[in-house]
């Protein structure tokens, strides 16, 4: 008999009939409009082919950001009751996902900044924006998390089952972050990739990908990271999650520190990268990232809940 097949509210799982489709369609919709649509006046950059940046937005911008994403994810919970919990998550991401998708690439980012020291500077400054953009995402998912606790406020307890001891739980927190960031970076680098050519330091360079293969690339990396340690480990998609901001700032500090981007000015064009996971801009990382965790969480309680009937 397999563990971890039930969802977190002791619920049995739901076949994903045509109308559960249509409920986490909606959900995604409803983000689409509100963030995607309808708040692409706040990422907008002034130049058609820049990119979304987390430092182009002000303080009253992010406040505005702020107050969709809580629009979007509550009507996206009613509209999806009775499991809001389970899909209002995904309408937060849908909308930064058109975000990520209308925004030039990082190579062309790297085309506006081709001497070292914009090179170093832009990387220091690209170093934290996925923790931004995560932000944004966990502003979605406290929204629902509030409404649930508000909608069975009134309800009576439910008995507790038992659980892992604390430190066990503990213990699959960690390695389920550490682990799928591990993973995810590891596919990642294998698909992420366009024109690729030898180097004789590098090893590789790598061109910038097309927006549909950064978009395959990085919800499958990050779905099979959640279904890996969801499957094993019994973790959220939560952590995964998180995993998506830790991607960015570790392929920086390790694959365009100096000597690397000087190597890269001096012999490549600002289209090629050392790592593949250096082409993906932040907000396209912990959009596509975020969808990924999601779809591989629910698709390991799947599996689970299928084997379990099997042997059951």
């Amino acid at each position: 008999m397999l563990p971890y097949c039930e969802l977190d509210s002791g619920s049995q799982v739901v076949e994903l009939t045509w109308l559960m489709k249509a409920r986490v369609a909606a959900a995604m919709a409803i983000g689409v409009i509100l963030i995607g649509v309808l708040g692409w006046s706040l990422a907008a950059p002034a130049d058609p082919l820049g990119a979304v940046r987390a430092t182009n937005l002000s303080f009253s911008e992010t406040m505005i950001l702020s107050l969709l994403v809580i629009a979007a994810s509550v009507i996206a919970y009613f509209v999806c009751w009775p499991y809001g919990r389970e899909m209002a998550v995904l309408a937060a991401p849908s909308g930064l996902a058109v975000w990520a998708m209308r925004s030039g690439s990082m190579g062309q980012l790297m085309q506006g900044n081709t001497a070292l020291l914009q090179r170093e500077v832009l990387w220091a400054t690209l170093k934290w924006e996925p923790i931004f953009w995560l932000l944004v995402v966990g502003v979605a998912f406290a929204a629902v998390w509030l409404v649930q606790k508000v909608q069975i406020a009134g309800e009576p307890a439910k008995p507790r089952q038992g659980r892992k001891s604390n430190h066990r739980n503990y213990l699959n927190v960690v390695i389920g972050l550490l682990g799928s960031g591990m993973i995810a970076l590891f596919c990642i680098t294998l698909l992420a990739r366009d024109v690729g050519f030898r180097d004789s330091r590098l090893g590789m360079v790598l061109g910038q990908p097309a927006i549909g293969q950064i978009v395959f690339s990085i919800v499958v990396s990050f779905g099979a990271a959640a279904f890996v340690v969801k499957r094993f480990l019994d973790v959220s998609f939560i952590w995964p999650t998180v995993a998506c901001a830790l991607i960015t700032p570790f392929a920086i500090i390790t694959y365009a520190r100096q000597s690397i981007a000087l190597h890269l000015v001096e012999r490549w064009p600002a289209m090629f990268f050392s790592n593949a996971a250096l082409s993906v801009l932040p907000v396209q990382m912990v959009a596509f990232g975020t969808l990924g965790s999601i779809a591989g969480y629910w698709l390991a309680v799947r599996y689970c809940a299928r084997r379990e009937h099997k042997t059951g």
